[in-house]
């Protein structure tokens, strides 16, 4: 990273930070107060096994014990170490026909364990990859469009389809008609983590990502239309099955290492002795991205939104509350590794600190962006369990309407920390601002997912409205104390097909 950048870009955000009136309120103040500190540059973007993650934690850390806080950790420490692996291409060198693709721009790599450090080979176009499509694909790298559409192949279908074809690798055209979320380029890094013990699947097709900008590039000479061919796979449109004629090569360096990175986990303990053994958790990811591939001259992805500013919610709750408990007790945890695949909330779930059969729901912040009116609330999961029936209830008499998740096809139940909890039979639920179709607030919506998500964009110097963050952040904390002090229980609903079987 070039240091001169790195000078640059704390400055503008910090003179365009100060040149922006802040909220009037004292509780959303001190909610961006600490924002301001957990995504800070001197945090580094909290990327999962960094020192900057690791300054984050002991800053959570020592807030949840001034807010009143238990240690709820490994060895009465507010700090659960979670063991990774982590693989990470070091250096990368793509053609086609002597024609280099740009790494991370152009084309991106998806690490895996065993990957080899070369691969050379013949390409194959096969549309959107049915089986039926393939032919003899064996030893080739094979181009497919990564539709998202009912009724085509998934991205689960199009691995199984050409590796069961024996092909060497697979070239995932990311689809810009998935105009829902759109593809991000450039890639932050090629970075893969997992749990140690627990390694990805090593056989098989090495898989990258391809810019649709550089499909006319990677089929040069075949006599194609890249545009229409785009165009048609966005569409989903038939697509036509060619081979383009010049071969693919690749190198990689590729560099393997052991980490660790901690959960933060502080407990309030509950008032009521006959509710001990239904703990709530509050959770949100306190992991960024880190150093990354530079945009638009920045290369610091501070991950304000998302998520230290819900990070950054646990801790104003618990300063709230000041040590004085609900009638249940109430667990609040900072989760490493998001991210990466919600490692550090699946590691909790397989290695809780309160025994299992004592957590009885979670409500996870993530995936909110406060960045237009709160009017309407997607709510996940929210007929599966009573604490919809909650969240309804707490949004109405604010005056702000809840919906079902309006975009299935983005699978974001399934994205963040609170799916390990419900796989393992624990109610669980979580929001997404809402828009209706058309209005001002989905353009916002839009522009932030090409522009912020996932981006260094998302920093101290973008644009927040402040009463639409104050109003979730009531929400959430009226949300808590009616699950928490009131009668029963969260339960799952018995109609519920995302209920498991062993869900008590």
């Amino acid at each position: 990273m070039n240091p001169a950048v790195r000078r640059f870009a704390p400055m503008c955000l910090l003179a365009l930070a100060a040149a922006r009136p802040l909220p009037s309120d004292p509780d959303t103040r001190a909610w961006w107060a600490t924002t301001a500190a957990l995504s800070d540059d001197a945090m580094e973007g909290r990327d999962t096994g960094s020192a900057g993650y690791e300054r984050a934690a002991r800053l959570v850390a020592e807030r949840f014990a001034r807010a009143g806080l238990k240690p709820a950790g490994d060895e009465r420490g507010y700090l659960q170490r979670v063991p990774m692996e982590e693989l990470r291409v070091v250096r990368a060198s793509v053609s086609v026909g002597g024609r280099p693709l740009r790494f991370l721009h152009d084309i991106m790599m998806n690490p895996a364990p065993g990957a080899p450090d070369t691969l050379n080979g013949a390409l194959a176009y096969r549309g959107y990859c049915a089986a039926d499509a393939l032919g003899d694909v064996r030893g080739k790298i094979v181009i497919c469009h990564g539709t998202h559409r009912p009724g085509l192949p998934s991205e689960v279908e199009r691995v199984a389809t050409v590796e069961a074809a024996g092909a060497a690798g697979l070239l995932t055209i990311a689809d810009p008609g998935f105009t829902v979320e759109p593809p991000r380029w450039p890639f932050a890094y090629a970075r893969a983590v997992w749990i140690a013990g627990k390694p990805p699947k090593s056989s098989g097709p090495v898989r990258f990502t391809l810019n649709a900008d550089a499909l006319a590039a990677v089929i040069a000479g075949s006599g194609r239309d890249a545009g229409r061919l785009i165009a048609a796979g966005a569409a989903g449109q038939p697509l036509p099955a060619f081979d383009p004629p010049k071969p693919f090569h690749a190198t990689f360096r590729l560099a393997q290492r052991t980490i660790s990175s901690p959960n933060v986990l502080g407990i309030l303990p509950g008032t009521d002795p006959s509710l001990a053994a239904q703990t709530i958790v509050l959770s949100a990811h306190l992991d960024g991205y880190g150093p990354g591939e530079p945009v638009a001259g920045d290369a610091l992805y501070n991950g304000t939104l998302d998520d230290a500013a819900y990070v950054a919610l646990l801790i104003r709750v618990a300063e709230q509350r000041a040590g004085k408990g609900f009638r249940r007790p109430v667990l609040f945890a900072a989760f490493t590794g998001e991210e990466k695949g919600l490692l550090g909330a699946r590691w909790f779930v397989d290695h809780p600190t309160v025994p299992k059969p004592r957590i009885a729901a979670d409500i996870n912040l993530d995936q909110l962006r406060p960045i237009f009116p709160l009017k309407l609330l997607t709510v996940h999961a929210l007929d599966d369990t009573t604490l919809g029936d909650d969240a309804r209830a707490v949004a109405a008499a604010m005056g702000v309407e809840v919906q079902r998740d309006p975009e299935p096809e983005r699978n974001l139940l399934r994205r963040a920390d609170q799916w390990p909890f419900m796989q393992a039979g624990i109610p669980a639920t979580a929001f997404v601002f809402g828009y209706r179709p058309g209005s001002e607030s989905e353009r916002i919506y839009r522009q932030w997912y090409r522009t912020g998500y996932h981006k260094p964009q998302d920093d101290l110097a973008q644009l927040i409205d402040w009463q639409a963050a104050s109003d979730f952040n009531r929400f959430f904390t009226t949300l808590v104390t009616r699950v928490a002090d009131q009668p029963a229980s969260p339960v799952w609903k018995p109609a519920s097909p995302l209920r498991p079987q062993t869900a008590r």
